[in-house]
């Protein structure tokens, strides 16, 4: 901040040169300019992190450069300063945009301090824009992997979608990415610059999720020993995402169904009706049409919720979108790591997609991270895979000793292609594409391992 650059705008030749003085002295680059005119052109040459500017010159008085600086350099900051202050003007003077004002005659401290406070409210907003670029470069559509036909209709549901106030049902496994496309719905809507809350339904007890959603006011409980505004409350004007809804107890779901569709609601102890203007996206690893079922799931909250529906498919229908991920996280966590691992050995890369992974996509990425820390050389082996990764599958030939490489790889490439088969219907085609061969080779590697058609279906 020492380093900034200043504009001093002022038509008083003595004030205009003690205050530009002064400042270089506390280490600023202090530039100065003595009308409105000046002023402009200086900025035009080189814009400034500060501009303080006298309220009262000729031509145009502060008010129009204020105005100006607003307009053309937003990053800019304006401190007004006038011999002539009123409540009025400097009213007038924040309602338009300037970060303080001052009125004469100057104190060197006290100006000292306001350009110090000014400054490092600008340093920390930049920094605050910084940080949401980063988060919406990674919770962006593009950041979410997958070609398989399934993740293209996922992508597809989220553009059509994203830019509407319709609530939306996240269905999947644990671990196959629910909160990152609750998160690129969220950046791809026309409240992505309101705030996106995240709550977990599952991971709080019952008598304390009503009071999180809802907020509370002080002594409603024990413990409450003030107000306290809700995530419902939070997220006005933006996107709340309720993740493990199906855990919700059937009163709370009542409050859900009335939120979802009033907007209204009271606080833990309140008789006050809030309102808010929320965008609601909901998750859930369970089959909800079969707690409704079961009576554990309020029909009407169901019908409700389930507007739009995008289903997540587990990795292990996603066959031809581990390479992908797996190269994506390899890529990532040497980033990290500072490690220099540059690829899979293909054995390696065969174990990873005849694998079930019950975990899904969180599962595949710890596997990842713990390869790149352990590898002892430029490429992952199948031994820096944790041993449930690489357990022998059904030849009994012990992951490949004691038998030729071949033959053990057999039993792995027939229930990678039945795996194929059954996430695509039977379709050859998109079995093959998933696969990454031609359906030619496909067809030959059926015949070898005896996968007739009605197998295949």
């Amino acid at each position: 901040m020492a380093s900034a650059r200043i504009l001093v705008v002022d038509d008083d030749e003595i004030i205009l040169t003690s205050l530009s003085e002064f400042l270089r002295l506390e280490g600023y680059q202090a530039e100065t300019a003595r009308s409105f005119r000046e002023a402009s052109a200086r900025l035009a040459a080189a814009p400034a992190q500060l501009v303080v500017a006298d309220v009262s010159m000729p031509e145009a008085d502060g008010f129009e450069l204020l105005k100006m600086v607003r307009n053309r350099y937003p990053e800019t900051a304006v401190i007004m300063v006038t011999g002539y202050g009123t409540i009025e003007d400097a009213v007038r003077a924040i309602k338009q945009g300037a970060a303080d004002y001052l009125t004469k005659p100057i104190i060197d401290d006290e100006i000292k301090v306001r350009i110090e406070r000014v400054l490092a409210q600008q340093s920390l907003s930049a920094e605050v824009k910084s940080l949401k670029s980063q988060l919406a470069e990674r919770y962006s559509l593009d950041n979410i992997i997958g070609h398989d036909y399934k993740m293209l209709k996922v992508f597809d549901l989220v553009e059509s979608v994203a830019d509407t106030p319709t609530t939306v049902l996240v269905t999947g496994e644990s671990g196959t990415g629910k909160s990152m496309v609750a998160r690129a719905v969220h950046q791809r809507s026309n409240r992505r610059a309101g705030p996106f809350v995240e709550v977990a339904c599952g991971a709080l007890p019952e008598t304390l999720l009503e009071s999180e959603l809802f907020g509370h006011v002080r002594g409603s409980f024990t413990g409450a020993v003030s107000d306290k505004a809700g995530k419902f409350k939070q997220a006005d004007g933006g996107t709340i995402f309720l993740d493990e809804v199906s855990t919700a107890t059937p009163a709370l779901q009542v409050k859900l169904l009335r939120v979802l569709q009033d907007f209204e609601f009271e606080q833990v102890g309140g008789a006050k009706t809030q309102r808010v203007d929320v965008r609601c996206i909901l998750a859930t690893n369970q089959d909800l049409a079969q707690a409704v079922r079961a009576g554990a799931f309020r029909q009407d909250l169901y019908w409700r919720i389930n507007v739009v529906s995008i289903h997540l498919p587990p990795l292990r229908e996603r066959l031809g979108d581990i390479p992908l991920l797996a190269e994506h996280f390899l890529k990532r966590h040497c980033e990290r790591t500072g490690r220099r691992v540059v690829a899979f050995q293909d054995e390696a890369m065969r174990t990873l997609q005849v694998f079930d992974w019950p975990g899904n996509v969180r599962q595949l990425e710890n596997v990842i991270e713990r390869a790149v820390i352990l590898a002892k050389s430029p490429t992952v082996s199948p031994e820096d895979l944790p041993e449930d990764v690489r357990a022998p599958r059904g030849d009994g030939g012990g992951n490949g000793r004691g038998v030729p490489l071949k033959k053990a790889l057999q039993a792995p490439e027939k229930e990678l292609i039945l795996r194929a088969l059954k996430a695509h219907d039977g379709s050859r085609q998109a079995a093959a594409r998933a696969l990454g061969i031609n359906r030619t080779t496909l067809y030959k590697k059926m015949k070898r391992h005896g996968i007739g058609d009605e197998a295949a279906k």
